[in-house]
């Protein structure tokens, strides 16, 4: 008689759902950052790497012959954003990751 009073009880145990651990879920994919950027990359490399010289020569076309650049080759461009206000506008800038954008990073 027991056995039949305790058989409830087994019976809810099986039918409750065991927690189980969620699966990990996996990491939404994040965009890799660009290669090369108007914020985050020195005018330097900008100039020294020929593809990325020729998208400064295509966006701001007397920028690299400038004698006064070689002062700022550890800046980034927008670093120097308002020393040239008129040559290195937000448009420009952004054209200009546009095209940085598309270009692998070289080493």
């Amino acid at each position: 008689m027991k056995f039949l009073k305790a058989l409830p009880f087994a019976a809810m145990a099986i039918l409750v759902p065991v927690a189980v651990p969620a699966a990990a879920e996996e990491p939404a994919a994040v965009a890799p950052a660009p290669a090369y950027s108007t914020a985050a990359t020195d005018i330097g490399t900008l100039l020294d790497n020929p593809q990325t010289r020729a998208v400064l020569d295509k966006h701001l076309p007397a920028f690299a012959s400038n004698p006064q650049i070689e002062m700022a080759r550890a800046m980034t461009l927008r670093q120097i954003q308002s020393f040239a206000a008129d040559m290195l506008t937000d448009e420009v800038l952004a054209k200009v990751d546009a095209d940085l954008a598309k270009i692998a990073k070289v080493g």
